[in-house]
């Protein structure tokens, strides 16, 4: 199945893994391609229906080739674990994120109609919250490979009475 969306895409295959591994896996995936960098960023976004109590969870996808970032401000810090680390690392990550693609596309994973809707996009695209830290996160593995931060050990317990 996924073959023909690839072709009528008309990207290589390779180019479309982090999509796929965002979807089939759950989160944000990188991969570097001969000279291309690729990045899958995953946004949720809950619908509910306050009438008949009843909603559902649509994740939209975006994958870039190519990204770049354009501007970023403010700064959370935050835990993250990432690939053969051991333990969890105190980064340091932008609120707001806006970057910009050569190629982008829109993957809607909606799981009341059991679609995945796909179409071609265009940046700049703004992310804020956890999709900014993501888009931060990957783009660091494309341009550094290796995820950087504090080590988790340096916090200390302390006790509320």
């Amino acid at each position: 199945m996924e073959k023909k969306v690839i072709e009528k895409l008309k990207i290589p295959q390779d180019v479309f893994l982090p999509l796929l591994f965002s979807i089939k896996f759950g989160g944000d995936w990188s991969l570097k391609v001969e000279s291309t960098n690729v990045m899958a960023i995953k946004e949720k976004i809950t619908r509910f229906d306050e009438d008949k109590m009843v909603g559902y969870t649509l994740e939209n996808v975006f994958l870039f080739l190519n990204p770049l970032i354009l501007n970023q401000e403010g700064i959370i810090y935050r835990l993250e674990k990432c690939g053969n680390k051991k333990e969890r690392e105190i980064v340091k990550r932008p609120y707001k994120t806006t970057i910009d693609a050569e190629y982008a596309i829109k993957a809607s994973l909606n799981p009341m109609t059991k679609k995945i809707t796909l179409k071609k996009v265009e940046g700049p695209f703004k992310f804020t919250g956890s999709n900014a830290y993501g888009v931060s996160h990957e783009m660091e593995h494309l341009l550094e490979d290796e995820i950087s931060g504090e080590p988790f050990f340096e916090f200390e317990y302390e006790i509320e009475e």
